[in-house]
């Protein structure tokens, strides 16, 4: 299925909010130490990180969304690892995102479509299985700072630095994901912030059902 360029640019600030959420670090260990010369605690609080992250299964959160190009949304995400998410923009903006623990459903309620594919074959594949464990091949830390309450987190594709990055921030004690900031190749800064976060909620799996029409319009 086509898209035009209206429905493309709310599937690619999606997707951007996709990639980010819950994104694991890169595994805290010598090799990543001496690249960013990082202390005891840096690597003590990555490792915090990465075991936060790979505990949650379950996130219900507000999101707003800003871009430096103008772009602005709100909405609301739910996720529950492994395999099953659902990302609704408020009106009017017409985007939903339903991952059913098989496909990645792309739906477009202005144009009435729909559209699946493998959620295997996507990148959210990534951050919604059971067990979420990046290595260095696939995401590299490339900066780590530390501010009263604030922990910042970049990191990049290992296969393409030059791709964009993205910058996690956390709040600490209790330790919990709070924004990023994605970067892209050419320049554009999106910023999203979860707000109300609730982790470990109980989600009905309702959520994530959707049936792809035959005929008519999309409920």
């Amino acid at each position: 299925m086509m898209f035009n360029s209206s429905s493309l640019s709310r599937l690619t600030a999606a997707i951007a909010l996709i990639l980010a959420l819950a994104v694991p670090a890169a595994p805290a260990d010598a090799t990543i130490a001496r690249t960013l010369k990082l202390t005891k605690q840096d690597i003590a609080d990555l490792v915090r990180i990465e075991h936060h992250l790979n505990t949650i299964k379950t996130v219900r959160a507000r999101f707003l969304q800003i871009s430096n190009n103008g772009e602005y949304g709100e909405g609301e995400v739910h996720i529950w690892r492994p395999g099953r998410m659902r990302l609704e923009y408020d009106p009017p903006n017409p985007t939903m995102i339903i991952a059913d623990g098989s496909n990645l459903i792309y739906i477009d309620r202005e144009l009435d479509q729909a559209t699946a594919v493998l959620l295997a074959l996507t990148p959210a594949e990534l951050i919604l299985r059971d067990s979420v464990s990046f290595t260095s091949d696939e995401l590299l830390v490339t900066g780590f700072d530390r501010s009263p309450g604030v922990i910042r987190l970049s990191v990049v594709k290992a296969d393409d630095p030059t791709e964009g990055r993205i910058m996690l921030i956390f709040s600490d004690k209790p330790l919990e994901l709070r924004k990023w900031i994605i970067t892209d190749a050419q320049g554009v800064k999106t910023t999203v912030s979860l707000l109300g976060p609730e982790f470990g909620v109980k989600l009905d799996r309702k959520l994530f059902d959707f049936e792809m029409p035959t005929d008519g319009p999309i409920n």
